[in-house]
């Protein structure tokens, strides 16, 4: 059976999340119906990355084993002809060898939380923001940010529910600029725990507020206990923005 790697850019706005669960739907129920109706039966859609309810993305990498070969630029056109009800897009088709997993063979994630740092609230960016009207300092979250760098046990910062088989991780990096109004927030590595970067977002809030000093984000760090971490961010600024294949990709 061909395999073949898919580019996806979604608005997670209405979905449950990446995979599949009970009790709504998910980007990977709305692919995987699409591909049932060109192939003639179920085949599962395997994510790089398993987004949150309400978390978008650029690029979301996935795979899939059709029955029959595909011209890419076909498949990529009956995908979409079959999901215009919903906000997702397939950007990209591409056949790939059999060993090729879409999560298992990434290298490197990219994601990108964005802070509308304004008085007004959104109008065309509504749900694509974390809207925050309190001034934040962005130079003492960039300066905190970078105790979070390195390989760390990331305890604090990991969800509950996180099925990671450890709390160590590599974050290779985490840079915080502003852009007039808005706040950028970019954290790239191999892999991260479930709900990392929205909890560390949070944390970094406070330290754009005052209320914590940049030693106070780090004190939390070694803490390893949840119970240090700021309040999460909130899903609605968080973009997966691409995932890596090889390792000299940076």
């Amino acid at each position: 059976m061909p395999r073949y790697k898919l580019t996806i850019e979604y608005d997670g706005s209405p979905f449950t999340g990446w995979q599949s669960q009970a009790g709504g739907t998910s980007v990977q129920d709305v692919l995987e119906r699409a591909v049932a109706t060109i192939n003639g039966g179920h085949s599962m859609v395997y994510g790089a990355g398993r987004t949150d309810a309400g978390v978008h993305a650029l690029a979301q990498m996935a795979h899939v084993d059709l029955v029959k070969q595909w011209d890419p630029f076909k498949l990529r056109n009956a995908l979409n002809g079959n999901m215009r009800a919903h906000p997702v897009s397939v950007l990209e088709a591409e056949e790939v060898p059999e060993d090729f997993h879409a999560r298992f063979s990434a290298t490197r994630r990219y994601y990108l939380y964005r802070i509308l740092n304004r008085r007004a609230p959104p109008a065309l960016d509504r749900g694509k923001v974390w809207w925050l009207p309190v001034d934040l300092d962005s130079d003492a979250m960039h300066e905190a940010a970078q105790h979070l760098v390195g390989k760390h046990d990331f305890t604090t910062f990991r969800a509950a529910q996180c099925q990671a088989n450890s709390p160590v991780k590599t974050l290779d990096r985490l840079e915080v600029a502003r852009y007039g109004e808005l706040i950028e927030i970019r954290a790239d590595a191999r892999s991260f725990l479930h709900n990392q970067v929205r909890s560390m977002v949070g944390s970094l809030r406070l330290v754009g507020e005052g209320k914590w000093t940049p030693w106070e984000l780090k004190r939390a760090l070694d803490a390893a206990d949840r119970a240090a971490c700021g309040p999460v961010a909130p899903p609605e600024g968080l973009y997966l923005l691409r995932v890596g294949y090889t390792s000299a990709e940076k």
